[in-house]
């Protein structure tokens, strides 16, 4: 028998001898009136070796028990952090001491009440007066620094990283004060936060692969959401003038430190604004969440600096090629582009000019943009879905928002005009026809409603998980989601959770 599971017999013993003793192991209630942040704070001011009258009923996790003969020592964990409780002969009853000794272990959720006090060495801690058993722990914890190491295992199994590593819980909790400040500022300008289904008989927004799943009741085909887009700007042909959606989207595509196939996107249309209103709102709404969640505009994201202060720099996309790849691909030929993608590896999506150019943008510029940078007017055919540029046909009116070398969002003077719409709908199906999975379906109900009239618009998306990863400085995608995708192990494949 290996000493976990000597660990665990024991402890389900315990349970056994807590039963037959009349006492509920998994009891349906605590009344706690604090916490150890609340106390800490509260009694910051009181000095070693002194002793309150003030009497407490806090809970949490034991994570440290040490035991000394007369007295013993309980780090005690809960959602704010840790504090310790002393239980001791002559100051805890003798009953207590006998039930902590014989049935609490390490793992345990308990509650304790007793008096506040601080010890010589200057520890704030609660004497026990008594201690209920709230939850009795079967399974022994890992050790910190030898039990959950690997990476893969803490996503896996992401309660017990928040066990063992509390302070992985304020990403998370900096993640919902940043939200909650997108949604703020949002909300002061007069935006109206709506809902979008994600289930679709036909799905769009964006170029990507789809989840496709199936509905029973109707027998038909349907597909997970790759983005709001199209739902958000019937609600602008609906007469919202300002609509956002902090949706989830699914695209069936690559897993890496950027990517996860299911991932948080903020989509926001204003009514008679274009790429350069949405510029504007880009760059004020990552500054302001820095300001209000952090304190700075300045980061440190993996040992670089960044600044997300005002205004950004822009730069154009074809004189972003001619900067990092040293080429004019503006006035070159689709012949001479080809060329220069075959030799220097470049596998574009498609042979037009501006998908070549779109391909040679990505292996040569983009991690060469490090700081906060709009790269605007892209090719006309990298998005069936964008105005075409007021000034010259063959770009549209859009920017890509980029950091750290990747892409962290997308914008549109928004196409309002159904028959352009409709012939890049139809060049986009012919894609599809050649085989591009990625290219955007024909969306017939989305192109009635341009039909009846849209105002000019402007749009953006914005990538939460991406926006986070940079405010906290996290290395990848899954360091910010608490659930992320991860690859069956053998156990979930043996249950046939494929």
């Amino acid at each position: 028998m290996t000493r976990e599971e000597e660990i665990i017999k024991k402890r389900e013993e315990s349970i056994k001898s807590l039963e037959k003793a009349k006492i509920n192991p998994y009891p349906y209630r605590f009344d706690k009136n604090t916490d150890s942040e609340q106390l800490k704070r509260k009694y910051e001011d009181i000095k070693p070796d002194t002793k309150t009258k003030d009497k407490v009923k806090i809970a949490g996790r034991a994570m440290i028990i040490r035991d000394i003969g007369k007295i013993n020592f309980i780090t005690l964990q809960d959602g704010y952090g840790k504090i310790q409780v002393i239980v001791q002969e002559k100051e805890t009853p003798d009953k207590v001491v006998d039930l902590f000794k014989r049935f609490v272990s390490t793992g345990d959720f308990i509650g304790v009440e007793g008096i506040v006090s601080r010890t010589k060495r200057g520890e704030l801690s609660v004497i026990a007066k008594n201690i209920e058993i709230l939850s009795k722990a079967i399974l022994p914890l890992p050790e910190k620094w030898h039990g959950l190491q690997d990476k893969e295992e803490r996503y896996r199994k992401r309660y017990l990283d928040l066990i063992i590593n509390p302070e992985i819980k304020e990403v998370f909790i900096k993640r919902e004060k940043i939200i909650e400040s997108i949604r703020e500022l949002l909300k002061s300008k007069g935006f109206v936060e709506v809902e979008i289904p994600y289930l679709q008989t036909v799905y769009g927004g964006a170029e990507a692969k789809p989840f496709k799943t199936h509905l029973n009741a109707l027998d038909i085909d349907l597909f997970l959401s790759i983005s709001p887009e199209l739902h958000l700007k019937r609600l602008i042909v609906g007469g919202f003038e300002k609509v956002y959606s902090i949706a989830r989207n699914f695209r069936n595509e690559g897993i890496d430190r950027w990517h996860n196939p299911e991932f948080t996107m903020m989509e926001v249309y204003q009514s008679y604004a274009d790429y350069n209103d949405m510029m504007n709102l880009f760059e004020e709404i990552y500054e302001n969440a820095c300001k209000k969640v952090l304190g700075t505009t300045k980061i440190n994201y993996q040992g670089t600096e960044i600044d997300f202060k005002r205004p950004w720099k822009k730069i154009k996309f074809y004189d972003a090629i001619k900067q990092y790849a040293k080429i004019d691909a503006k006035k070159m030929s689709v012949e001479q582009l080809k060329k220069f993608c075959k030799e220097r590896g470049v596998e574009p999506k498609g042979y037009s000019k501006g998908l070549i150019a779109a391909a040679i943008f990505e292996k040569f510029c983009e991690d060469k943009l490090i700081q906060p940078t709009f790269v605007i007017d892209h090719p006309k055919e990298t998005s069936p879905l964008c105005k075409v540029h007021r000034e010259d046909s063959e770009l549209i009116e859009r920017f890509e928002p980029f950091c750290m070398g990747a892409e962290i969002g997308n914008a549109y003077s928004e196409l309002n005009n159904p028959k352009i719409q409709e012939e890049l709908f139809e060049e986009q199906a012919k894609r599809r026809i050649e085989g591009d999975e990625e290219a955007h379906p024909y969306d017939k109900d989305f192109v009635e409603a341009l039909r009846y009239g849209m105002p000019p618009t402007g749009g953006l998306g914005l990538g939460i998980d991406r926006m986070i990863m940079l405010m906290t400085g996290s290395a990848s995608i899954r360091d910010v989601i608490l659930f992320p995708f991860m690859k069956p192990d053998v156990q979930e494949k043996r249950q046939g959770l494929k």
